[in-house]
């Protein structure tokens, strides 16, 4: 059976780390498995659900490179979850109930008052026909209740967490309507997954609950239960769970800081795994080294100290080809076969090459810390600029001058650079030229 999962958000604001990792994990595992990844838009939430942030959720995950193969959404499926509610009706699994919110607020506190876990009584069931009409006539709408076997105990095998068993008598019956009329997560997404052939589900480990009512939702439609694997939810570098300030990263903003997708993708990918993250430029690459098996039950810790270390080794991995696009749009449209080579290994994000093309290509005011290693680095300047004259040139300075090692190579960087650190000199030589070295050797403004 060809492998088919799904990534299914709601359109109530943008991704975050916790939400793309989901989604990354479900793609990974398909892409793995010559499979199929689903994007199904879960919009039922009516009020909170917007346009513009369905948009973000697809851009964003176009610019991860994680493409799905098909797509739904659930506000087009209502007529079917209105089929499987008569459907699980008929058959005694679904009942109306008419409590108020308040009304069972005011139950689950006697219940926890009582030392009694807050599990819906039932109360409905126990209704008459007059009594169900009275509330009908004082207008209060039923919400509907999947009704468990509260006999059983659920089992199946987790890919993450192994073998799991849920006593069903400690949930309460699931709401599944509305008594406006929408319909809940619970069911929704167990008749989405059962119609669209789900055959994996991969999510948080914070719907274990959940699963453990869907299971026997899916039966009581004739539906078989897709495999299940629930993951470590995401903490914080100290194990601790994320701060508002971490859990409200989205990956929109992690792109207008310049972090790269790959960098993501890479760190997402181990994290919660006792592997070493590897930074990989292309997702095709973090395929290839997926394992959902490596996933275990320790939490999974995000650390944005360490996204940016894996950011700058991205970087390291790009080609002039890969990033010759974005160079230009940062207005950097001159030897880039030269450029990029000499200043990538001292990038933390890719914004920051614009200043070494600035470094190289603009005006300066450079810093003569030696004046006797200027002149003799103006004396043997070869006629023919390139990265190759470096080792010889120093050579004829150093035994002119009788300097080396920092004595030697400081001076030179700071009147070509004005800077005391940053990408070898000897890289940059190309792209400035030689009229702008001899001039900047000689302390002017070039």
């Amino acid at each position: 059976m060809t492998e088919k999962v799904r990534f299914a958000p709601s359109p109530t604001g943008h991704l975050h780390m916790g939400n793309l990792r989901t989604a990354l994990i479900n793609y990974l595992f398909a892409r793995k498995a010559g499979g199929q990844f689903m994007l199904r838009i879960d919009d039922t939430d009516t009020e909170r659900s917007k346009a513009e942030f369905e948009t973000a959720i697809r851009a964003d995950l176009n610019w991860m490179g994680m493409q799905w193969d098909v797509e739904d959404r659930q506000s087009e499926r209502l007529g079917r979850y209105d089929e499987v509610l008569d459907q699980l009706l008929e058959q005694g699994r679904a009942y109306a109930c008419y409590e108020t919110a308040e009304e069972l607020n005011l139950k689950r506190k006697a219940q926890l008052m009582a030392g009694k876990p807050p599990v819906y009584d039932r109360a409905a069931l126990r209704l008459s026909d007059a009594e169900k009409a009275q509330f009908e006539r004082e207008g209060r709408r039923p919400h509907y209740r999947f009704k468990l076997d509260q006999e059983a105990e659920v089992r199946w095998h987790d890919l993450v967490r192994g073998e799991v068993a849920f006593p069903m008598s400690s949930l309460s019956d699931p709401v599944i309507l509305r008594e406006d009329g929408r319909v809940i997560y619970t069911m929704a997404s167990v008749v989405d997954d059962a119609d669209h052939g789900i055959t994996t589900i991969l999510r948080g480990e914070d719907h274990v609950t959940n699963s453990a009512a869907q299971i026997q939702l899916f039966e009581a439609i004739g539906a078989t239960p897709p495999k299940m694997g629930h993951l470590a939810l995401l903490a914080g570098a100290d194990g601790e769970g994320l701060s508002k300030r971490l859990g409200s990263l989205s990956v929109q903003q992690l792109r207008e800081e310049g972090i790269e997708a790959g960098a993501i993708s890479s760190l997402l990918a181990r994290i919660g795994t006792p592997d070493p993250v590897e930074p990989h430029a292309h997702l095709s690459d973090v395929v290839e080294g997926f394992d959902l098996n490596r996933f275990g039950r320790a939490t999974a810790k995000f650390d944005p100290a360490e996204l940016a270390m894996v950011n700058a080794r991205i970087l390291q991995h790009y080609s002039a080809d890969d990033v010759s696009a974005r160079l230009v749009e940062l207005g950097i449209t001159g030897d880039i076969t030269s450029f990029w080579p000499a200043v990538r290994g001292n990038l933390n994000k890719l914004v920051e090459a614009a200043d070494w093309w600035a470094v190289c290509t603009g005006s300066i005011t450079p810093v003569i810390e030696d004046a006797q290693v200027c002149a003799a680095a103006i004396d043997h300047l070869p006629e023919v600029i390139s990265a190759d004259i470096w080792k010889d040139w120093t050579a004829a300075i150093s035994g002119q001058t009788g300097k080396k090692g920092k004595g030697l190579f400081m001076p030179l960087r700071l009147a070509l650079t004005g800077q005391v650190r940053g990408p070898e000199v000897a890289g940059l030589l190309p792209v400035m030229g030689r009229e702008r070295i001899a001039k900047r050797l000689a302390g002017e403004v070039a």
